[in-house]
């Protein structure tokens, strides 16, 4: 007995992403899916679960034949936020803030 559901053309594209899209750009532009269902998929794909041991920056998502950078993803989850302005990733940390010398106040006083 054959399984009807193990032709990659009748898997559900949420719960079988890997046989449907091939990048996070596929599923950005894939009109059957929305918005929310598009989110689970590229945050599914970002999850440490897929890193790749070696390379971090790297997801293995089980039925893609090739790796995907984790930063397509970041940006592909940006883009759905409305974010199209930065493909950047984002980079920690705040802006430092610098203090000025105690004695350079003091001086400032007295003049």
């Amino acid at each position: 007995m054959t399984n009807v559901n193990t032709n990659a053309g009748t898997l559900n594209p949420l719960f079988h992403p890997a046989a449907n899209y091939d990048s996070p750009a596929d599923v950005l532009k894939a009109q059957e899916l929305s918005t929310p269902e598009k989110r689970i998929i590229l945050s599914s794909w970002a999850s440490d679960m897929y890193a790749v041991e070696s390379c971090p920056a790297l997801r293995e998502i089980p039925g893609m034949s090739h790796t995907v950078r984790l930063v397509d993803i970041l940006s592909a989850l940006r883009q759905l936020d409305g974010d199209n302005d930065n493909d950047d990733p984002p980079r920690g940390g705040g802006v430092p803030m610098r203090l000025r010398r105690p004695w350079a106040a003091v001086e400032g006083r007295s003049a």
